[in-house]
């Protein structure tokens, strides 16, 4: 989408796109309310900023929006295109992979109480069992400081791949 169509939407419909970047009403809210952008780098800054404001709760509400890592999204989240491609690597990954990445993720729901999210994206999908492998080892308080910062990623990775000037 152009920066001018963004601009261009009614409020319903910029709360929906902006939804499609991550489900937190906060963060759809200040993004549809900024608008006109100038530019995409503008868009792009006010994201950031809106996401660095999310607190503990908001970010679990978002997560509800996520597949798990190695399922396939149902496709009524409005993030769901967005999780298929890119979890694209890691649906083709070998399957032993696939067990130990889903063996990963019961272990990772039954400690954290949460699904497990990383960036996929850019990343194989033996880089993303090392990460959830090595994040099982953390506590509470920094785990969820690194979901929150893997969905801020993931949402501003969804920003620049959505929107053109």
């Amino acid at each position: 989408m152009l920066i001018s169509e963004y601009n261009r939407l009614g409020e319903a419909s910029a709360i929906d796109f902006a939804a499609t970047l991550v489900a937190i009403p906060s963060f759809t809210a200040a993004l549809a309310s900024s608008r006109p952008f100038a530019s995409k780098s503008e868009l792009r800054e006010r994201a950031a900023e809106a996401a660095a404001a999310w607190d503990d709760e908001e970010v679990e509400l978002a997560l509800a929006g996520h597949p798990r890592i190695g399922e396939r999204p149902d496709g009524s989240e409005p993030g769901a295109e967005h999780s298929a491609r890119e979890q694209g690597a890691v649906q083709g990954a070998e399957a032993d992979v696939l067990a130990r990445i889903a063996e990963g993720n019961r272990r990772y729901e039954a400690r954290f109480d949460r699904i497990f999210l990383v960036r996929a994206a850019g990343r194989t999908p033996a880089e993303i069992l090392a990460q959830l492998e090595e994040r099982l080892g953390n506590d509470d308080a920094t785990e969820l400081a690194v979901v929150a910062s893997e969905l801020r990623d993931i949402t501003l990775l969804r920003l620049d791949e959505s929107v053109t000037e």
